[in-house]
Parts: C-alpha cells; structure tokens; sequence
C-alpha cells in the first residue's frame, strides 16, 4: 500500500521559512500546495525562485492566509513568521478556525509561560474545536536545550541539577540571527535594546519550564539575565544566563554564549543524579539547520498528536525519515 502523502502549506518564508521548504520539497511524503507571505516582492512568484531552488515548485506566493488554505487544502501549516506568541495569534486563529494544525517555530510556543498563558489558553481552546494540534519546535527551544536533557535523565534513578550549555560562532548564522544577539552595537546601543526586548534569546524560560516540570519540579522562580560578548568596543554577540530556582537552590542553569569568532560551538548537559551523565556534542548543532529539520521531522508526530496546544514533551519521538 502506498504512503500517505501529506500536504504542506508555509507561511513566512525569512531564512528559517525558506530552509524548511527547500528541505520539506525533498523529503518522500510531503507535497507543498501553499505559500504566505507578506513581502509584496514574493506575492505571485514560484516558491522554488523565492527559495532559490534550481526547479520550479509549481505553488505561487500569495498574501491571503485564508483564502490560500481553502483552495489548498492542506494537511499541515508551517508557521515562521515571528517569536512572539502575541504577534503570531491572529494568524494562528485564522489557521485554526478552518481546522488545520499547526507546527511553528514561534519559541513562545515552545512551552508558554506565565505571562502567554491566556493567549495559550485561547490556541488550545481553538485547537481543541478544531480537533487539530499545535506544536512549537525548534533546535532552541524545542531541542538543544529543553527535550535533549529531558531524554537524558531517563537513564537515571535520580536527579538534582540540571546543566546545559550552547555555545556557537554566530559567523555561521542566519543575518537575523546575528543582528538578534547584537552584534556590530555597541555596549550603550545593546544594553538599550535588551531593556526594549530586540536583543535577546527567546526560549530560556520556556526550555526552564519545560525541565522542571518534566522532573515534577515546582520552582520558586526564573531568572534571565543578558551581558554583551565584546570584541573591543563593539559586541559581538551576547552570553545569556537562565536559571531556575528550587526551594533556593538553582536546580537548572541554561548557559548560552552566541557571538562572532566563538572559538568552539558545541553543546553539552550535566546531569547531577544517579549516574552522573556529562554529554558534549563537538562542533555543536548547527542552529538554522537544525531548526528547519526539527520542523520537518515532527509533521508526521504532530498529525497524529491529541488536539489542542502540545509540546516535544507530548509528541512522540521525532526522527529523520528520508
């Protein structure tokens, strides 16, 4: 019997919307029948051009999320467009009103906070009623630094702490990316916009969130602080600290360092249980990449998911498939 294929509709096509199509258009099982965005210069061009793709995909890029869904049909909507959970839940409403789920790389879906509980809450209603799911993935949240750990304490009879750092040379980044971390401001221009919000990674407290519940663990509180990684007078990315306390003590401390030239990537997690587990991944996990894989490789999970607003901590275990 022949496999199901599924249908795919993208909606925002940066750099990390335009990874995951050219990986999703090779991948055996998934067909793209739409594509949104809301650049006039991609309005009506083949998404393979958009994606500078050698062959053409033979979908056209429209601007009307709506109306591209009920003359596609799609199984499965991809949603890249922003970080934030606010900016993102109109598009998510029109998506699930017409009963599509959702995978999106939005981090503030990863695992909702306090703070995007009630826009969480109304996702999960709406998602419920349409008897869909919706999942928030990503290599950050999403991987490297919440459902990694996670898989790994399942070896162990106990556990007290929880360490994991990530560290890249931002060089080989995305340009979004690196103007996210800072680099190129200075030391005033980048404190400036850590207080506004524009210079900082989105996903500690979430990837924290998701840890501890995961280990039955209620936490006093959250912490995330943001420094600049200087190269002279000018910042070259950021380190940034999240940590999680637990009857005072810091049970999870997520360590990132993102900048130019870093040295050495990798990433690594530092179990304090029984046993012990100290794990590096030389080289580390190359973020864009990585992203658009997890994306890709959690559609077929997230079809099959219970409805209504999921996380990795629900899905079953993604996994390559060519």
């Amino acid at each position: 019997m022949a496999a199901l294929t599924i249908k795919v509709l993208h909606v925002g096509l940066g750099p990390i919307g335009v990874g995951i199509v050219k990986q999703a258009s090779s991948r055996k099982g998934l067909t793209i029948v739409g594509a949104v965005d809301i650049d006039p210069a991609k309005i009506g061009l083949d998404l393979g051009a958009v994606c500078g793709l050698r062959k053409k995909l033979g979908v056209k890029v429209t601007d009307d999320l709506a109306k591209t869904i009920k003359s596609a049909k799609p199984d499965i909507a991809v949603i890249c467009t922003s970080s934030s959970l606010k900016n993102v839940e109109r598009e998510f409403t029109t998506v699930l009103k017409l009963k599509v789920p959702i995978v999106s790389t939005t981090e503030e879906l990863a695992y909702p906070v306090k703070s995007n509980a009630a826009i969480a809450r109304r996702i999960d209603a709406l998602a419920k009623r349409g008897r869909v799911a919706v999942v928030g993935t990503g290599i950050n949240p999403g991987f490297a630094m919440d459902a990694l750990p996670i898989a790994l304490t399942a070896v162990c009879e106990r556990v007290s702490a929880i360490e994991v750092d990530r560290v890249q040379d931002a060089s080989t980044r995305r340009l979004p990316f690196q103007k996210k971390i800072g680099a190129g401001l200075t030391r005033d221009e980048f404190l400036g916009r850590v207080k506004d919000g524009s210079v900082r990674h989105v996903g500690l407290a979430e990837s924290i969130s998701m840890i501890a519940d995961a280990m039955g663990w209620k936490l006093d509180r959250i912490t995330d602080d943001i420094e600049p990684k200087m190269a002279g007078e000018v910042v070259s990315g950021l380190i940034q600290d999240g940590v999680g306390f637990r009857k005072g003590h810091a049970v999870i401390k997520l360590h990132m360092e993102a900048y130019l030239g870093a040295p050495e990537s990798f990433e690594a997690v530092r179990i304090s249980g029984s046993p012990a587990i100290n794990m590096k991944i030389a080289g580390g996990i190359h973020g864009d990449i990585a992203t658009a894989a997890m994306v890709v490789n959690a559609i077929p999970k997230v079809l099959r998911a219970a409805p209504g607003l999921r996380t990795m901590r629900d899905l079953a275990l993604p996994s390559f498939s060519a």
